[in-house]
């Protein structure tokens, strides 16, 4: 892949360390590189270091916004130099037609405005190489966020898994293998099958309010699951680890009213793994450019 993107204008804003990775791999291929967001270090200084997001995105063919995505008002908060958020739908208002944005998962607010724009949108967290991949940071991150946080091992302890997409399943199989007793629960009855094959216990999730007496519980689903009724009735000791993008699926006040301590978990993978996460978007974000900028190319 050495090269293949060559002089190609592209404009990262804002971003954890990941990105630092990416960013430096970019200017490897000799890319037209603009950071917003970013500190200088070695392997940057071929890099263009822009203060306003407007103007560092004026004529560039793509866009990369952070995996850690934006808040729900478009705004992206993650930035090394640490300061004022980026407001990525202004960003996204004078952009051309056809300009290729990368953002981790787009929020409807930014969803809406790439529509009305015309933009090529990936949503890099939901690209599978990518998201299967980036589970394995995520999953070791919130296992190290359990153990910091209790004073007992995972072996032997009971959880429950929500969700059995692209993370759920890396977690759970990562938890059977600590030795901790694991359920699982999926509204799919495919998934419940596969739950079964791993030697995982299932749970519908219609049928969460049966099952309570938990030590972690472990949230990947985007929407809200672990509601008001039901945290009123688990085993108030329980540590309740979301890893779903914003705002969660956890009603995280009635947790605090029940005095059950609940963490959002966000952007774990560049935190506890910044050179593998980022040596994963390495892998492919250079391919996926490519490939669209051929497609853009071909109209």
């Amino acid at each position: 892949m050495d090269g293949m993107l060559k002089g190609v204008s592209i404009c990262m804003l804002g971003g954890d360390r990941r990105e630092l990775e990416l960013a430096k791999a970019l200017l490897e291929q000799l890319v037209n590189l603009r950071l917003v967001g970013f500190e200088f270090e070695p392997g940057l200084e071929e890099a263009e270091f822009v203060s306003d997001p407007v103007v560092a995105v004026k004529d560039v063919q793509v866009v990369i916004a952070p995996m850690s995505n934006t808040d729900l008002t478009g705004k992206i908060k993650t930035r090394l130099d640490k300061k004022e958020p980026i407001d990525l739908l202004q960003i996204i208002g004078v952009l051309p037609e056809r300009t290729i944005l990368f953002v981790g998962v787009a929020k409807p607010v930014i969803q809406q405005a790439v529509y009305k724009k015309k933009l090529l949108l990936v949503e890099t967290a939901e690209v599978d190489e990518i998201a299967i991949l980036n589970s394995i940071p995520t999953a070791e991150g919130a296992i190290q966020l359990a153990m910091e946080q209790k004073p007992i091992t995972i072996h032997g302890s009971k959880c429950l898994v929500l969700g059995f997409g692209r993370c759920g399943m890396t977690l759970a199989r990562k938890l059977d293998a600590l030795g901790a007793n694991v359920t699982v629960a999926s509204r799919n009855v495919a998934d419940l099958a596969r739950i079964v094959e791993m030697g995982l216990k299932p749970l519908l999730l219609s049928d969460l309010d049966t099952e309570t007496n938990f030590d972690f519980v472990f949230n990947t689903i985007p929407a809200l699951v672990l509601t008001a009724s039901y945290l009123e009735l688990i085993n108030k000791d329980a540590l309740i680890i979301d890893l779903a993008a914003e705002p969660g699926g956890t009603d995280f006040h009635a947790a605090k009213e029940f005095g059950i301590l609940a963490i959002l978990a966000l952007s774990l993978p560049g935190k506890v793994a910044p050179i593998t996460s980022g040596q994963i978007l390495i892998r492919c974000i250079p391919r996926l450019i490519n490939r669209l900028l051929e497609r853009n190319d071909a109209k």
